[in-house]
């Protein structure tokens, strides 16, 4: 990536070389560029003497890596953006230490003042409304506010979130199918309390519900379907072995935790591992499994992180995935792919990955491919549940 400060090779978190991803976007070069040297009616930013920086959001690092030599404090709710501009940072010889630049999670509290905010627009309205209303407290009238996505990513209802929380907003001009935010802050925006935000929801699963009926859902802002359990979730709670006696059972991509806290609540013997590469997710579990788990019972655990990765080798019963098929905007099965993998490594011999998608994905072939088998457990016009089972005798991976 070529910008106003310096060139950089950025990749994206897990680093693989058949990824054709970018680990930055039109987005990110726009309004690098215009930090630099002012679009339109905004004059360009003098970031070496501007504060606090914040950049929330940043994909993979692109934008925090750029501006490393301002000392920039980035916020996100991605472990995954988190590991990527770590590694990023260390690519470009300007580790975390040496630029100075510190990394917060979505969870973390903000700095108690920002001079220069910088966002990324996230794919999720929810999320950009809980973080704005976070960090409003923390702006003030002269704080510089520059958001920055494509396109298909800006909608009014994005503008008018921006002039709700902090104030008045305006856009620019597209480039590349580009667009940056500009948005001047109200004093009404830092009297705001940082509590405002309509979030976490909290609902009851009706009796539809199969093994998740009756329990009490917790979402934090972001996690997908917030105020109901969406399709495929619901169908995977039907299907799903809660017998487990006593094992131990990985909730991967966990979301809200409704399919772990099932479990649990099925079998008290159950050991629960939450797993998930959104803070805000883990945090969802861990209220989920807080509100219907009686205090004294055996304790789950919770990891934010690349799947299973932070798991030993042989050291699951079973795991139960619902996988995302996008990253950001795009298409892909390579999350999928990789969860899968992960899986089959740290499954004990015999123990079984449970997997609910869209048919369509056709995750049937790469279970058997990597498993050796695959079965239908359950299906549906839309979804399918599929059963791989770990084999005693290793396969070429």
């Amino acid at each position: 990536m070529t910008t106003p400060f310096g060139s950089y090779e950025l990749t994206r978190f897990p680093e693989d070389p058949r990824d054709r991803l970018f680990a930055w976007d039109a987005a990110d070069e726009y309004l690098l560029r215009h930090l630099d040297s002012g679009t339109g009616e905004r004059g360009p930013v003098d970031l070496a003497n501007a504060g606090q920086i914040t950049v929330l959001g940043d994909r993979w690092g692109a934008l925090t890596t750029a501006l490393a030599a301002f000392r920039p404090t980035q916020i996100t709710d991605s472990s995954l953006a988190r590991s990527a501009t770590a590694a990023n940072l260390d690519r470009a010889g300007i580790g975390t230490s040496k630029a100075k630049v510190t990394l917060l999670t979505a969870q973390d509290p903000p700095p108690e003042r920002i001079d220069v905010l910088l966002v990324r627009v996230p794919k999720s309205l929810a999320l950009l409304e809980d973080q704005l209303y976070r960090l409003a407290p923390h702006v003030h009238a002269g704080t510089v506010v520059v958001g920055a996505g494509m396109v298909k990513e800006i909608h009014t209802s994005t503008l008018r979130l921006f002039e709700k929380i902090l104030g008045p907003t305006k856009t620019s001009l597209a480039e590349k199918k580009a667009r940056l935010i500009f948005c001047t802050p109200s004093a009404q925006a830092s009297a705001r309390p940082a509590g405002n935000a309509p979030w976490p929801v909290t609902y009851t699963v009706d009796e539809d519900g199969g093994s998740g009926a009756g329990l009490t859902v917790v979402n934090h802002a972001g996690i997908f379907c917030a105020d109901r359990l969406d399709v495929g979730t619901r169908f995977f709670l039907q299907s799903i072995p809660t017998n487990t006696d006593g094992a131990r059972v990985v909730d991967l991509g966990c979301g809200n935790g409704v399919v772990g806290t099932a479990v649990a609540v099925a079998d008290p013997d159950a050991a629960v591992v939450f797993t998930d590469e959104s803070y805000q997710a883990v945090a969802s579990a861990r209220a989920t499994y807080e509100a219907n788990v009686p205090a004294g019972r055996r304790t789950a655990e919770f990891h934010v992180g690349d799947g299973v990765a932070m798991l030993d080798p042989g050291s699951v019963d079973l795991v139960l995935c619902n996988p995302p098929f996008h990253s950001h905007q795009a298409t892909t099965d390579a999350t999928a792919l990789r969860m899968f993998a992960q899986s089959r490594k740290v499954l004990r011999p015999g123990g079984e990955l449970w997997v609910v998608a869209n048919r369509h994905m056709g995750y049937h072939t790469h279970l058997r491919r990597l498993f050796g088998n695959s079965e239908v457990a359950a299906s549906e016009p839309k979804f399918v549940v599929l059963r791989a089972v770990k084999q005693d005798r290793p396969r070429p991976m």
